[in-house]
């Protein structure tokens, strides 16, 4: 497999935590919170709480009281010298339907609700390079965690939309790791990663894999098959 000698970029990474883009662009709207929240559009605006709609068409409620921070993300041209201008606090009445919005906390996935200590207004320009970015996912990018390796193909379990997914790897595939040139002998099951590549004859075939987390605690899991040459 071919390595990458260049610099990588820094590892993005949401306000509210999760995986980003290794190349520092948008994120896919399930990898922005990882488990520690949800992203959705308002579809309605009350005194104690938002109701949102996240990209699998699930509705939630936000909770939100006076503890929680609420902000709006501001856009990217703000930038002053080259250092992004950090969210702005704002009131909850600032939040309107049809907003995207970031809300960090306890999420009750059976109940349907977030018990927010942040929410942030997303950036209009943001919000449309996420729904980009959502309606690529599976066609050139992939992010998830590592669940199985046989020879050149892994099988990854993605955040994005709760699904399993699998990607080959060829010679011309570059991996990192803790942005160090790396090999597929070097990705671990447990490990997250985020995939770059295309769909060529019903199989997606990776260009780079950046590894972006570690592996579960407890070491990594045996591999399927040989190790890759």
């Amino acid at each position: 497999m071919a390595q990458d000698s260049g610099n990588p970029a820094p590892q993005g990474q949401a306000p509210g935590g999760g995986m980003g883009r290794g190349q520092g662009g948008g994120r896919g709207w399930g990898g922005f919170m990882n488990g520690r929240g949800i992203i959705g559009t308002v579809t309605e605006v009350a005194a104690d709480h938002f109701t949102i709609k996240n990209e699998l068409g699930e509705i939630y409620t936000v909770h939100f009281g006076v503890n929680t921070r609420i902000m709006k993300q501001p856009p990217q041209r703000m930038a002053q010298g080259g250092m992004r201008i950090p969210p702005q606090e704002i009131k909850p009445a600032e939040i309107m339907v049809g907003d995207v919005i970031m809300a960090g906390g306890e999420v009750d996935a059976a109940a349907k609700s977030v018990g927010a200590m942040s929410v942030i207004k997303v950036d209009p320009a943001r919000a449309r390079e996420m729904r980009e970015m959502q309606a690529n996912f599976g066609k050139t990018w992939l992010m998830g965690k590592v669940t199985a390796v046989n020879e050149t193909k892994v099988t990854l379990q993605s955040p994005v939309d709760n699904t399993a997914h699998t990607f080959v790897a060829d010679e011309n595939t570059s991996f990192r790791k803790r942005r160090e040139p790396v090999t597929l002998a070097d990705v671990q099951v447990g490990e997250n990663v985020r995939v770059e590549g295309a769909v060529k004859e019903g199989v997606f075939v990776a260009s780079s894999v950046t590894v972006v987390g570690p592996p579960a605690a407890g070491g990594p899991a045996p591999r399927e098959g040989p190790p890759p040459q």
